[in-house]
């Protein structure tokens, strides 16, 4: 089977976790990703996104910029010291372009302003895993 950068098999039952305090975000994302064959796991804010991360080993993170209790810059910053983070995609309502190339520099693989078709996120979730 073919192998990511990470050197973890491709598949369509790749576990994505998603990170963001909006339920109705969360719930389309879960429903269309979970129609396509991935396995959701989700979390609310950053610091429960964290303890998610280490404890589920997603194979992509989906990370809001702005939530309570942790900002998805110091999630990213977090997961992405690990021995094999997972690829990460930011969504973010925020249109500042020094905070795209924040997120770019702390190695987000994609980065999404919300609202954004979720064609488009499909697209880049599935080029990841």
């Amino acid at each position: 089977m073919p192998q990511d950068k990470q050197g973890r098999e491709k598949n369509s039952r790749s576990k994505v976790l998603i990170i963001d305090d909006d339920y109705e975000i969360v719930s389309s994302i879960r429903t269309v990703l979970e129609a396509k064959g991935y396995r959701i796991v989700s979390a609310s804010d950053g610091n429960s996104g964290l303890a998610a991360a280490e404890r589920e080993n997603p194979d992509l993170v989906i990370v809001d910029m702005m939530m309570p209790k942790k900002s998805g810059f110091l999630v990213v910053e977090k997961i992405k010291r690990s021995p094999t983070p997972p690829h990460m995609i930011m969504i973010t309502a925020n249109e500042g372009s020094r905070h795209r190339a924040y997120a770019e520099l702390l190695g987000v693989d994609a980065y999404l302003r919300k609202p954004f078709a979720m064609e488009k996120l499909v697209e880049e979730v599935e080029r990841l895993t």
